[in-house]
């Protein structure tokens, strides 16, 4: 780093990305600040300069040999290998600088007087994690699957037993079905689509609610998704259509696999698909050969599709609220709760990196040919459909609690197809 570019950093203050400290502090201190950053999007770690932004310089003799064999080495699990310089300025102070790359093997925590303490970034602070962070954290690195958990209150009734018998006769390959409830539950546990309990009968994962529950949304708020539409490019007026929608993610099938399958009853993703269509279509004028009038959209379908199986399937079950999917004059916003995880980026995503937060529904749904083999539907899809379409790209953003993807609408002048 160059001497110009660490007064800048201190210039601009302390934010959720740098950390000021004294050289003076206590490991535990230090690895507090190390241990929130890496929980965070990582970042810069100061040593030598006060929390006002004045620089005292560094005091303690070989602080790089404290820094990583004592903090690093001692106080910080898992292992974390930071980048460590020196900056020596005019007046012959000195200050130390530890970058941190976003870790991803999250949570990261501090280990002090036998105990493990995991610590989050709050704006420029370090704060200790609660149970819905921690939970966010084990999930983003891999340590706990969401979809697993149990959902209190639910039972094998919860799930639709036509859907659970196509599944294991014509996707799983059973020979037959099971005869008995202990039968059932013993199945479905092996699947993952329930759980046991030392204290009472098997309940329901959230992967099988999900995918084959009656009505997930009575035991799993969370479930199902909130449908809007607008008629102008905001809120501020009001909403054409404004629903909740709910029911299991996989349609019901009738007919032998291989055999040419319909759909005898459809899922979440067909409901839903079905109440946007009104608001995503119209009706040319004239009439074609058949004297029928040619049903134009929008938006590409594919790529919409695309857009809401991801929602579904790669959303983060930690978080309270549902998938929603906004219609407006100029755009359908898509989006899915959680951040992305395992140190995923919008970058990575683009590139055709895979990394599924909930494999069970993912596989689920491949096995039904909802989702993609390749699981490269953003690059395949999503991108090049809206750009040949609508001749702009879809947008995505992402935070700390959704990814959003923005499709634009096909402008008049491109016409409509």
């Amino acid at each position: 780093m160059l001497r110009s570019e660490l007064l800048e950093i201190i210039v601009n203050g302390e934010n959720s990305g740098v950390e000021f400290k004294r050289d003076d502090l206590r490991p535990e201190q230090l690895a507090k600040e190390i241990v929130a950053l890496a929980n965070f999007q990582g970042g810069k770690l100061l040593l030598g300069v006060e929390d006002d932004g004045a620089i005292s310089g560094i005091q303690r003799p070989d602080l790089e040999t404290w820094v990583m064999d004592t903090v690093f080495g001692r106080y910080i699990h898992p292992l974390i290998l930071p980048f460590y310089e020196e900056i020596e300025l005019e007046d012959g102070k000195r200050v130390a600088v530890v970058s941190l790359t976003q870790g991803t093997v999250k949570p990261y925590v501090v280990r002090n007087n036998n105990r493990e303490e995991i610590y989050v970034r709050v704006g420029s602070t370090s704060r200790l994690a609660t149970r819905e962070q921690q939970a966010r954290l084990f999930e983003s690195g891999g340590m706990l699957h969401a979809e697993v958990l149990p959902v209190s209150g639910s039972s094998l009734d919860d799930l639709d037993q036509a859907r659970l018998t196509d599944y294991l006769v014509n996707i799983a390959g059973d020979e037959a079905v099971p005869q008995s409830t202990d039968d059932w539950e013993r199945r479905l546990t092996g699947l993952g689509f329930m759980v046991a309990r030392a204290d009472g009968a098997p309940v329901c994962t959230i992967a099988g609610l999900v995918l084959f529950g009656r009505s997930p949304r009575r035991s799993l708020r969370q479930a199902g998704v909130r449908w809007m539409s607008f008629a102008d490019d905001s809120m501020d007026y009001q909403a054409q259509e404004d629903t909740i929608l709910d029911g299991p993610l996989v349609a019901l099938f009738e007919g032998r696999q291989g055999a040419g399958r319909e759909i005898a009853e459809e899922g979440l993703i067909e409901r839903l698909a079905d109440r946007m269509r009104p608001f995503i279509s119209e009706e040319g004028l004239a009439s074609n050969e058949g004297l029928r009038r040619e049903t134009t959209y929008r938006y590409p379908l594919d790529a919409v599709r695309e857009a809401l199986l991801n929602a579904f399937v790669h959303r983060d079950w930690t978080r309270s609220i549902a998938v929603e999917v906004v219609n407006y004059s100029d755009r359908l916003e898509v989006t899915s709760p959680g951040a992305l995880q395992n140190s995923m980026t919008i970058e990575k995503m683009l590139a055709g990196q895979r990394s599924p937060r909930n494999p069970i529904i993912v596989e689920i749904m491949r096995d039904y040919g909802y989702v993609d083999m390749r699981g490269m539907g953003v690059r395949r899809k999503i991108v090049p459909l809206t750009r040949d379409y609508a001749g702009r790209d879809a947008d995505f953003e992402l935070t700390d609690d959704y990814l959003r993807v923005v499709i634009p609408a096909r402008s008049a002048e491109r016409g409509i197809s």
